[in-house]
């Protein structure tokens, strides 16, 4: 799956290109919009606390600093005479993987609160009124959904065209 960004300069527009897509075959749960608070989306489909929030990239590094650090701690652990022999390699998996929880768990309550660092870009857009359009597609459809929008929507700007990380769950 890669993502696809598009600019909308209005809800009309938003709307149009929504309900072409949906004609189209992409599922509704694949279209995400973000817009400023000022601007309401009518029922067309908004962009989750997830995909607004930096959390995914914030589990991975809490995953990647957590483990280290229970994996040193392990290390510690094992050098204290008597305990590290009793303890064995044993320690070393329980507290990298008690790390890695614990890194998890702060990383993402954090994370829920951090604006999603992809997004800096689109930000003064967004605030001036208009409108992100997230769409998730299998790579070998980029083409035709870009053309889609473009060639029936010039008023909408193609932004970027993401990789997704196959760790990502659908729709985020």
């Amino acid at each position: 799956m890669k993502r696809i960004y598009f600019l909308v300069p209005n809800i009309i527009s938003a709307k149009s290109i929504v309900n072409e897509l949906i004609d189209n075959d992409t599922s509704e749960k694949y279209i995400h919009l973000i817009a400023n608070e000022g601007v309401s989306l009518e029922g067309l489909p908004d962009a989750t606390l997830l995909q607004r929030s930096d959390f995914i990239p914030a589990v991975e590094r809490g995953i990647a600093i957590g483990g280290t650090t229970g994996l040193l701690a392990g290390l510690v652990a094992m050098s204290i005479p008597g305990y590290g022999a009793i303890m064995g390699g044993g320690i070393l998996i329980a507290t990298t993987l008690a790390g890695a929880g614990v890194g998890t768990l702060l990383g993402s309550m954090v994370a829920l609160d951090i604006p999603n660092s992809r997004h800096k870009a689109f930000q003064k857009a967004i605030e001036s009124g208009e409108i992100l359009m997230l769409v998730d597609t299998p790579k070998v459809q980029v083409g035709k959904v870009t053309e889609l929008v473009l060639r029936h929507h010039p008023e909408a700007e193609l932004e970027d065209i993401e990789p997704r990380s196959p760790l990502i769950p659908p729709g985020y």
